[in-house]
């Protein structure tokens, strides 16, 4: 798949407020500093997101139309800045926990991990949490340019190593760098799967009965 444009819509703090529309949305989300904005800018090929080198930069929820409103691509606020305060941290969270439950065009979230890393706590709480309200989610490596291709390939398998004590069936895992770039063609693809299958699945979804006409 192909992003022949990319816009932005909207950004707010309230998940009430987010666009009105039956078109799927994929999320973007990590800690901070993790490579978000980078990403999603080598993904759209423009400078959509704002890249700052001061982590938590994003603060609200921003959707952007891609393709002419075919699906919109949603950049969510940074997990686990220690900076912020403990009253902004707690909001984040309601904010992030009432799109990623409650959020019904929510079609996958991307859950970025720095390859450079070993698993930290946050992250595999966080994807733990997913997991247990059975929110469909993927796994993308960041950075993949800063480490070697056989340390970044080691890095990976380390990282799903460790995630495999805890989880039966691993969810799909995307390596990327945003400066070669790498990994673009396969989320984008990744992307066009989901769509084509739920577009597939609305077509074979038989419409509601008429009512029958007022006497």
């Amino acid at each position: 798949m192909e992003i022949k444009n990319a816009k932005y819509l909207i950004s707010n703090a309230d998940v009430a407020k987010c666009p009105d529309t039956d078109v799927p949305e994929y999320a973007f989300i990590g800690r901070s500093n993790v490579g978000k904005s980078s990403l999603i800018n080598m993904l759209t090929r423009s400078r959509l997101a704002k890249t700052s080198q001061t982590p938590g930069k994003t603060l609200l929820i921003n959707h952007f139309s891609i393709n002419n409103g075919a699906w919109y691509l949603v950049d969510l606020p940074g997990y686990g800045y220690a900076a912020r305060g403990k009253d902004q941290r707690l909001q984040f969270r309601k904010m992030i926990d009432a799109y990623v439950l409650r959020r019904p065009q929510m079609a996958l979230l991307f859950v970025l991990i720095d390859i450079r890393h070993k698993p930290q706590q946050i992250d595999l709480d966080f994807m733990a949490w997913l997991g247990e309200n059975e929110v469909p989610f993927a796994i993308v490596f960041t950075k993949a340019d800063k480490l070697g291709v056989n340390a970044a390939d080691k890095s990976v398998k380390d990282y799903c190593k460790v995630l495999k004590e805890q989880w039966e069936e691993l969810p799909p895992v995307f390596v990327t760098s945003s400066e070669k770039p790498r990994g673009r063609e396969d989320i984008l693809d990744y992307i066009g799967a989901i769509n084509r299958r739920i577009a597939e699945e609305s077509a074979a979804t038989p419409e509601p009965d008429a009512l029958p006409p007022a006497e």
